[in-house]
């Protein structure tokens, strides 16, 4: 069984003219004369331009690769007995009545209104162009919103003095938009910093000045292991990034690059930013460091490295006490990850995350701080969410999402659109032909938000309108599996449907499953 193609996708704009070989993805026959597009015949004419999927800019990306084990081979438990959560009586153990609310760190910590946030959306151009409608539909949903890398560096407009960002109204806008439409008591607003972010004293900055609830430091993701890439069609652009630090390639300062470019032989440039050298003091200090600059919760996000960088994720941020760990799994990506590397290198998110909750559970077994963790990792229906949280129980508190919501924002944007234009394709005209009609959460949202509702943007509106979705949703599953809080959400509310999940998992497979209890029965 072939798990992946390795010649032809639509995230390279390449295909192929024949059945391919399950191993090299070439043709079957490949023959003298053809113009492609494969893989190979368009990497012979454009070279590292394809490692990236394309068109950049307009789009989001995630693995086409088939893993051998993925949440689809889970099934959620019911129970015809019982309620936990709540009192165990027909007229209140209702779906409406689970309580979905989390809490994320600790002391008071930071309560969110639904058991996921939106994970970090940095510089790239898809984030930017899109910032608005997601910070406030997240916002006005009662959950996080993380503001990525590189946001800092890669604003034009930044003020940097002595090697230190010390004004970017880029990042100052981001945050704002989150805080004007955050409901009272929930929510944070959350600054991520990478290798290059840190250098550029983006914490600091992000802090003092525009008094950030939380700060994220960042190991990787799921997409890629190595740092942030973005693409730069702008030479004085290019040229600015190289002197703030970045590495850029081709070398923009270069004369013959720069005539190249002039010339059109080629069109972008790749900035892309450096890997970390974690260790365990070095890490310790910087969580003291922060908490000393007046950080109120620190975040850690790593990606999907080998199982020893789980098992330092987890022990380092159990040692320095940080409030939340979120763990990517392979895959996913929201910018311009290099295509292969999306499919082919780290470990899949159900196997990252039984990697991780065996870790936690292990420190926690023997006394040790654990901090909250969130899973994350292609992760976009209700019933994922509940899986997610279960193959991570008790550890688990919220699950991080970023290509789902970002395809909501851009649905109820263009949607928004078309109603201007009075150009709505059939499927969405059946509805109506305006917001109120088409959108089935506009009423709420009008009496929710009062006057406020007339400057929300219809990309805001989708991503509330799709958590809604996801509300009603999680509450019928949870209820059907009878546990009313996310708190009481157990492993043994899933099962796992083939012995390589429940091998990967430690989930009992389905006919394994309730033994105990079963011979009580019929004893």
């Amino acid at each position: 069984m072939s798990y992946s193609k390795p010649n032809a996708s639509p995230a390279t704009l390449t295909k192929t003219r024949t059945e391919q070989c399950p191993v090299s993805g070439l043709c079957v026959v490949c023959i003298d004369g053809c113009p492609g597009p494969c893989e190979v015949a368009k990497s012979a004419i454009r070279g590292r331009e394809v490692i990236y999927p394309a068109p950049f800019g307009i789009i989001t990306t995630a693995s086409q690769k088939n893993y051998p084990v993925n949440l689809s081979h889970f099934n959620i438990m019911g129970t015809t007995v019982g309620a936990v959560g709540i009192e165990a009586d027909s007229d209140k153990a209702i779906f409406p009545n689970v309580d979905l609310e989390t809490k994320i760190g600790q002391g008071k910590g930071i309560r969110l209104k639904v058991p996921w946030f939106t994970c970090a959306l940095g510089s790239t151009k898809i984030a930017k162009d899109n910032w608005k409608e997601l910070a406030i539909g997240a916002a006005i949903s009662g959950t996080m919103q993380v503001i990525g890398e590189n946001v800092c560096g890669m604003d034009v407009d930044s003020k940097i003095n002595n090697g230190k960002v010390v004004h970017s109204p880029e990042l100052e806008w981001r945050v704002k938009i989150y805080n004007e439409w955050r409901e009272e008591g929930y929510g944070a607003t959350v600054v991520q910093a990478n290798v290059e972010d840190t250098k550029l004293g983006v914490f600091e900055y992000a802090i003092s000045d525009l008094e950030v609830d939380a700060v994220e430091l960042k190991w990787g993701q799921g997409a890629k292991d190595i740092g942030g890439e973005v693409k730069i069609r702008d030479l004085a652009k290019a040229q600015l990034l190289k002197r703030r630090g970045y590495i850029v390639l081709p070398d923009p300062e270069n004369p013959d690059i720069i005539e190249a470019f002039k010339k059109r032989q080629f069109t972008e440039f790749e900035r892309h930013s450096r890997v970390g050298m974690v260790n365990r003091e070095d890490f310790v200090n910087k969580v003291k460091q922060l908490r000393s600059l007046g950080a109120k919760y620190i975040f850690l996000k790593t990606g999907a490295y080998r199982p020893a960088d789980v098992a330092r994720a987890v022990k380092f941020s159990s040692v320095a006490k940080i409030d939340l760990l979120t763990v990517d799994g392979a895959g996913g990506g929201t910018g311009m990850s290099p295509w292969r590397m999306m499919n082919e290198w780290g470990i899949p998110s159900v196997e990252v995350w039984s990697l991780t909750y065996q870790y936690a559970d292990r420190l926690a077994k023997k006394g040790e701080y654990v901090p909250s963790i969130a899973f994350a990792g292609g992760i976009t229906m209700e019933d994922h969410i509940f899986k997610a949280l279960a193959l991570g129980a008790p550890y688990v508190k919220a699950i991080g999402m970023a290509r789902a919501p970002i395809s909501a924002a851009l649905i109820g944007k263009n949607v928004g659109q078309r109603i201007k234009e009075e150009n709505l394709p059939i499927y969405y005209a059946r509805f109506g032909n305006t917001i109120d009609a088409i959108f089935v959460e506009a009423g709420s949202l009008k009496k929710k938000l009062g006057k406020k509702f007339a400057d929300i943007p219809t990309g805001a509106i989708g991503l509330y309108t799709y958590n809604q979705r996801l509300i009603h949703g999680i509450k019928q599953l949870m209820c059907g599996a009878r546990k009313f809080a996310v708190k009481e959400i157990t492993r043994d509310d899933i099962v796992s449907l083939t012995s390589e999940a429940a091998h990967a998992s430690g989930i009992k497979y389905v006919m394994d499953a309730d033994k105990e209890e079963v011979e009580k029965i019929l004893s």
